[in-house]
């Protein structure tokens, strides 16, 4: 998470206010894209679209584009953070093994595996699902949110009556997980932000392989 002081600078400079609404995208299927919808639920700001595709996917219906950077709006404001997005380590320890909880672990199968370690230790948080972040994106359509993921989610446990929390090494490729599970509607939607960088670097964190 950024300092607030950082975060009430950046939005100033967008021209933040409680009547916009945001179009959010990137150029690689939404990872980018999807942390900045997390921190537009952190700020509390709920009017927002993402752009389903990114720039690949306006590119490839011939949509204009142009190359000017537009210039800062104004100064800072004022933000009130929100927690309920967000999962910290303690809180994901806490709720393991509950009946009502999914954890996406949006990793390669490698690091879900432990076979490539990223950290003090490999492995996964137990009860963890395994379902890498491309592997929710249609290739043959832009990398576009796939339309079957639902179902390729509901195979794994994941399911729209339970608590998703999702994580990834960074809290980048969770990004896509975190925005894709909310585009899907599922009501109870947590980033864990610390994700295995701060999971597989803790001393006392339960680990499975």
């Amino acid at each position: 998470m950024p300092a607030l002081d950082d975060l009430q600078a950046l939005f100033g400079e967008l021209g933040h206010r409680a009547e916009a609404t945001y179009v959010v995208y990137d150029d690689e299927g939404g990872g980018w894209a999807g942390r900045f919808i997390w921190l537009l639920d952190v700020i509390g700001h709920t009017r927002y679209h993402y752009l389903d595709g990114g720039v690949l996917a306006w590119e490839a219906e011939g949509l204009p584009l142009e190359t000017s950077v537009p210039a800062a709006v104004g100064g800072p404001v004022t933000l009130t953070l929100d927690d309920a997005p967000t999962a910290t380590r303690d809180y994901l320890q806490s709720r393991l093994g509950a009946a009502d909880l999914a954890i996406w672990d949006a990793r390669s199968p490698a690091e879900y595996r432990g076979e490539k370690v990223l950290a003090a230790r490999g492995g996964h948080v137990p009860g963890a699902a395994n379902l890498e972040w491309t592997a929710g994106m249609d290739s043959t359509r832009q990398l576009r949110i796939r339309h079957d993921l639902p179902e390729r989610l509901a195979a794994l446990g994941i399911t729209p009556d339970k608590e998703v929390i999702t994580h990834c090494q960074t809290h980048h490729r969770s990004g896509f997980t975190y925005l894709a599970a909310k585009a899907l509607g599922y009501p109870r939607v947590k980033a864990y932000a610390g994700s295995w960088g701060e999971w597989g670097n803790h001393p006392d964190t339960p680990i499975d392989v």
